[in-house]
């Protein structure tokens, strides 16, 4: 009857650790997280992840940010009027609504997404630039 063989995911271990902006929740000030933050409500004020950190940030269509944000992955589904520095994967899906520049290394942007302000991308660092970086780095022999 109940068979062994299914194949429902297991939870990451950053499942545990998400954060909820219900759609009735204004926040004024400013977010730092760590994890995932979904954001249902409204936030006036920045949203930071901890650095070092591999954060999710989840805006719904229903959600709305007036205010920098700066994270390593978003999904954007709803209105942003600020600037947004995703460090890695920032995904526009249709009903996305943004106000502001938008620094990004990787984009993946849905038809019907609007964006008002620069698209900047920013090159993943390379290895010789590794390289060059750990040659300035070391102490000069004499």
């Amino acid at each position: 009857m109940f068979s062994s063989n299914r194949k429902n995911p297991t939870p990451s271990v950053g499942a545990a650790a998400t954060s909820l902006i219900a759609r009735s929740v204004t926040v004024r000030g400013d977010v730092h997280f760590s994890g995932a933050l979904h954001l249902d409500g409204t936030v006036e004020g920045s949203i930071h992840a901890d650095p070092g950190s591999d954060g999710v940030l989840t805006v719904s269509e229903t959600g709305r940010v007036v205010g920098r944000v700066e994270v390593p992955h978003a999904v954007i589904n709803g209105a942003i009027t600020g600037d947004i520095d995703v460090a890695e994967r920032l995904e526009l899906a249709p009903l996305a609504r943004i106000e502001g520049d938008v620094h990004y290394q990787v984009l993946e942007m849905a038809a019907g997404a609007q964006v008002n302000g620069k698209m900047i991308h920013r090159a993943p660092v390379t290895v010789r630039q590794l390289a060059q970086q750990a040659i300035e780095a070391a102490p000069a022999l004499s």
